[in-house]
């Protein structure tokens, strides 16, 4: 009975091993032509853009580094200047940090609202979940340079159609994660709250804010640093701010580049100072939480 038990368990391990080794086979099968379909597609893409490209791929890839080698040239010549030009832009910065911030706060503050409306369990009207999350991704999915395209088309140029366009792309992303924050929210409060008659506003605010603030304002401190880089390069279409100034520098070419250095230099420099502040309180915050 023994022998009989020891060879049952033993033919049971073999066709384990087996069934494992067909399956890891066809893993690495399918691994293959994926491999092989990408491969082709990355070729056949990279040649059709070559033959559609202005100049050929490998004639310009020689000069990759020709401007860049322009700009510093330019600019050692100028050090002395480039401190007074960096002040000479900074109104121009903060005007940028400004559209940032404006764009980060509206962002935020919607991004609250549609969240909680979009969050299983929570939400006020259910039948509308799925609506809102969809509205969410339609806003995260279209780029901020294209709706501040249509924007400067509709209310000009400057600074406002550049806050718009980030604000509505900040309510999709930060949207999508505060959701996913509230589904780890525990509703013994909420559902306390519901039992002494609290209005859905109340139990949102007294039950369910106070248990992922930390983790909302560590994501919007990360969006933060994000809407810098963004607004800095909408100012390319004509939105205002840094941006801009560097597409002027850009336009006047050799004789202007110790500018496009300082610019440079100074995006540089604040985008490093916001990195690192943002991250100290994000881990202060998340830690708390």
């Amino acid at each position: 009975m023994a022998d009989l038990s020891l060879g049952s368990a033993h033919g049971d391990t073999d066709t384990i091993r087996d069934a494992y080794l067909a399956m890891a086979r066809t893993k690495r099968m399918y691994g293959g032509i994926l491999l092989i379909v990408f491969v082709a597609l990355m070729t056949s893409g990279f040649m059709l853009a070559d033959s559609r490209n202005a100049g050929g791929f490998w004639d310009g890839i020689l000069n990759i580094f020709q401007f860049p080698g322009e700009v510093v040239a330019e600019a050692r010549e100028k050090a002395a200047l480039l401190p007074g030009l960096m002040i000479e832009f900074l109104p121009s910065l903060i005007e940028t940090l400004n559209i940032a911030a404006a764009a980060t706060l509206l962002g935020a503050i919607l991004a609250v609202i549609l969240s909680l409306l979009a969050t299983r369990g929570l939400a006020k009207f259910p039948a509308l979940i799925s609506p809102v999350r969809r509205a969410m991704d339609v806003m995260r999915a279209v780029p901020e340079i294209v709706i501040a395209l249509v924007l400067i088309f509709i209310l000009g140029g400057g600074p406002v159609p550049a806050m718009i366009a980030i604000a509505i792309h900040t309510v999709g992303a930060l949207g999508k994660l505060f959701s996913e924050v509230n589904e780890n929210a525990s509703l013994k409060p909420v559902e306390g709250l519901a039992s002494v008659g609290a209005t859905w506003t109340q139990r949102m605010w007294l039950g369910v804010i106070p248990q992922v603030a930390p983790n909302y304002l560590s994501y919007a401190l990360l969006r933060f640093e994000i809407n810098i880089r963004a607004s800095a390069i909408l100012g390319f279409v004509g939105s205002g701010g840094i941006g801009y100034d560097l597409k002027n520098a850009f336009s006047w070419g050799q004789g202007r580049y110790d500018e496009v250095a300082a610019i440079f230099l100074l995006l540089f420099l604040t985008i490093v100072f916001f990195d690192q502040l943002s991250d100290h309180y994000r881990n202060k915050l998340v830690g708390r939480g």
